[in-house]
């Protein structure tokens, strides 16, 4: 939820970044209204809840004669009271339904426009070229014996893939080193649950316009998330935190996860990169709001070290408004080189969410010790994922079908230096 503040101080801008999402002004409009009715309602029901309270005191002092009388203007009065607070109520409802339909603010800079006009910020690393006709990451797995998508197919259908020998044994070492990074710089490791409740993911803002990318227990009114973001936004819901002195609050959660790809018919259905399950380690931030852009910056710098130790050629954009989640104000992608399709693969992103998650979850802090209360800034960043074994093995192949395997992940693979394909 937007800050109902700058809805009322500020609405010109709340319109700005509505437009520059591609969304209609006017759902500005329609809050500013519900905004005011509902605070007329509360002011209502607040004056009538005062008068309510005086009226009692004049009674409880008034004579016997009198009583009777006063009693039935207190009943009376209640009645109205009850009905103020149900329009008070419904008037709250109103303005929060208008208001969910506004998105994050975005920052400002961010470009503009759909998923095209995104602004490339920068290449890094030397794009691969071979002496030799380089095979795709499933021709490659399925030489290693590292990944099985027809058995993946039968036992589960479309998009699902088993990892298998060193395919499983590479996912657990990329993890294990994206955890190694996470823990030397202050994150703590959390394994989450992968099925929450309906106002955690609405919470998030994933219930919005892409809600049937997500699974859902209709038996149990839960869903399968499609990050642990979703589970680690809500582990503080409803509560007044303490930051550290760092300023930051920070997690590490290792999760699988779960994405219905509505949608994407057609769209790369060979191999891992666009599947139904996969996992991942994802960076969250809970932060005074201040500090969220320059937590944002770490989180990408964070992102960049892992991918540029792996040998991985990419490319960092700045995604356009109207690509954005609801909850973003900012999102910056990494995307790696893969050399059979030519072009770059997103492979991480990260996501300034600023107050946006904070204020639907109810998750604040206090700046100043005796202070009123202020809602935290969240931001979230994957640190790897089961996609990164695509770029992985397609820049590190040799001729033969072997793969070099990355010296950082080495000491995870109990000094493996080269995947060889089996007989």
């Amino acid at each position: 939820m937007i800050d109902p503040a700058l809805l009322r101080e500020n609405p010109e801008a709340v319109k700005r970044s509505q437009i520059a999402r591609g969304n209609s002004p006017e759902t500005v409009d329609v809050a500013i209204a519900a905004e005011s009715s509902r605070r007329e309602a509360l002011t209502a029901f607040e004056e009538l809840r005062a008068e309510q309270n005086a009226f009692g005191k004049r009674v409880a002092k008034a004579p016997k004669d009198e009583k009777q009388a006063l009693v039935a203007q207190a009943k009376e009065l209640a009645q109205r009271v009850r009905e103020a607070q149900a329009a008070s109520q419904e008037a709250e409802e109103a303005f929060r339904t208008a208001v969910d339909r506004i998105e994050n603010i975005v920052i400002e800079g961010v470009p503009a426009g759909g998923e095209e006009n995104f602004v490339t910020l920068r290449e890094v690393g030397e794009i691969p070229t071979f002496d030799f006709e380089p095979r795709d990451h499933l021709e490659l797995g399925e030489m290693l014996g590292a990944i099985d998508m027809e058995r993946g197919s039968k036992v589960s259908g479309a998009r699902f893939y088993f990892l298998k020998g060193v395919g499983a044994r590479l996912e657990i070492a990329l993890m294990n080193y994206a955890l190694q990074v996470a823990l030397e710089n202050d994150f703590t490791p959390m394994i989450t649950p992968t099925l929450v409740r309906p106002d955690i993911m609405s919470g998030t803002g994933f219930l919005g316009e892409h809600s049937d990318e997500i699974y859902h227990l209709d038996d149990d009114d839960l869903y399968l998330v499609g990050t642990s973001e979703v589970a680690l936004a809500g582990y503080h819901k409803d509560e007044i935190l303490t930051l550290p002195e760092s300023g930051a609050l920070k997690y590490a959660g290792w999760s699988t996860c779960y994405r219905r790809e509505a949608g994407s018919h057609g769209k790369d259905t060979r191999g891992i990169i666009r599947v139904h399950q996969f996992n991942k380690l994802e960076m969250f931030v809970y932060c005074d709001p201040e500090q969220a852009e320059a937590e944002h910056e770490r989180l990408l710098a964070l992102e960049e070290r892992v991918l540029s130790s792996l040998g991985l050629a990419y490319r960092v954009i700045d995604v356009a408004a109207g690509d954005l989640g609801a909850s973003a104000a900012r999102k910056y992608d990494t995307e790696a080189w893969v050399p059979t399709q030519g072009a770059y693969r997103e492979l991480t992103s990260t996501s300034n969410c600023t107050t946006y998650q904070a204020r639907r979850l109810d998750v604040r802090h206090r700046p100043e010790e005796g202070g009123r209360t202020q809602p935290v800034a969240t931001l979230n960043g994957t640190l790897a994922t089961t996609r990164w074994i695509v770029a992985l093995l397609e820049t590190h192949q040799r001729a033969d079908g072997s793969v070099v395997v990355p010296a950082p992940l080495r000491p995870f693979l109990g000094g493996l230096e080269i995947l060889e394909p089996i007989a």
